[in-house]
């Protein structure tokens, strides 16, 4: 498949009025409010377009399996240093930079967002539009490239992108304390006031783990300050959050993803609970978190649940869904993209 066969689709669709579902491997279909539309599926426009490892960026088209693009860089000892979910097999990564989700070391590394470079869009005229590009340093103006980042195909479709990598730590493990969810949340922010190589946190039912990750002596050191023991198995450990089989993750209840400030107490919501991010991240199962979530000062997302989904996401101030409108009117004027998959009025 070519960009133009995708462009002519796009096109095509906008004459007639017809709403696209833009759609890689299906591995994030649960995610965001119900999709809707003739399928347009982005895995035939597939390819590493360039990578450069002593300058640490990758480019790579929409229909690339991410689990290639991973396989790719570790090749050459590097990495995304925001660990994306996959979710499922197929996944892709156009879909992984459409959906914006990061991993449980976004809170040392940063988000994908923040390691966008560059893309390649395919707004909802047909037109291929460039942003950004392939250095750290770009153009003075509006951040665009970014703003697709999690844009679940909405504004366009991430036909290409350009993405910072790292190399992959030289050094890592995991520890194991007991504590409470409050001594819990203490400690996570105590760590991340001091000058140690955490990289992952993640408590649930009494059991806090911590990663660090970095040089062999400046990781052995941080363990002896934190103490615990060390976890066996533990990639297996991070891989099952991050792809949410964790045991918390099973079961049918709505599943809840709080961001909420990082010293924020115990929520105190029933059911069950796990924690990422240095207490930033508060995954719950609950049958309605929002209210308590806006009392904490965040928000909450219902990231999966049982049956038709609508407002999935937190509700928008009249100011944030005005920019949001006439974002969408200027990239998809027809409203054919990937219609009502973040909010019912897009």
């Amino acid at each position: 498949m070519t960009l133009g066969v995708l462009q002519e689709r796009i096109r095509e669709a906008a004459a007639r009025g017809t709403p696209l579902r833009l759609r890689g491997g299906g591995s994030k279909d649960f995610y965001g409010n119900e999709p809707r539309g003739e399928l347009l599926d982005t895995r035939g426009y597939a390819g590493i377009a360039s990578y450069e490892p002593s300058e640490l960026v990758v480019t790579a088209r929409c229909g690339t399996p991410l689990a290639e693009l991973e396989h790719t860089l570790r090749q050459s000892g590097q990495c995304l240093p925001f660990e994306p979910p996959h979710f499922a097999p197929g996944a892709t990564f156009g879909g992984c930079v459409a959906a914006g989700l990061s991993g449980p070391r976004r809170a040392c590394a940063g988000a994908l967002r923040d390691f966008v470079l560059g893309v390649k869009l395919v707004d909802g005229r047909g037109r291929a539009l460039g942003f950004g590009g392939q250095v750290m340093k770009n153009v003075a103006g509006y951040d665009l490239s970014r703003l697709a980042a999690g844009s679940l195909g909405t504004l366009g479709l991430i036909a290409e992108a350009s993405l910072k990598v790292l190399p992959l730590p030289a050094c890592e493990l995991t520890l194991q304390l007991e504590a409470s969810e409050a001594a819990a949340l203490d400690s996570m922010n105590l760590w991340a006031g001091q000058p140690l190589p955490v990289s992952a946190t993640a408590w649930h039912r009494g059991a806090l783990r911590v990663r660090l990750s970095g040089s062999e002596p400046a990781v052995r050191a941080a363990a002896r300050k934190i103490g615990g023991a060390q976890l066996d198995q533990e990639e297996q450990f991070w891989h099952d959050v991050r792809e949410h089989r964790h045991a918390f993750f099973g079961g049918s209840e709505p599943l809840w993803r709080l961001a909420v400030p990082s010293v924020c107490a115990p929520l105190g919501l029933p059911g069950d609970t796990l924690i990422e991010w240095g207490g930033a991240l508060r995954w719950v199962r609950a049958q309605d978190a929002r209210e308590i979530a806006a009392k904490a000062g965040g928000h909450a997302t219902l990231f999966r649940s049982q049956g038709k989904r609508q407002g999935v996401f937190a509700a928008l101030d009249p100011v944030a869904m005005g920019l949001h409108r006439r974002l969408k009117a200027a990239f998809d004027p027809a409203a054919i993209l990937n219609p009502g998959r973040m909010y019912p009025e897009l």
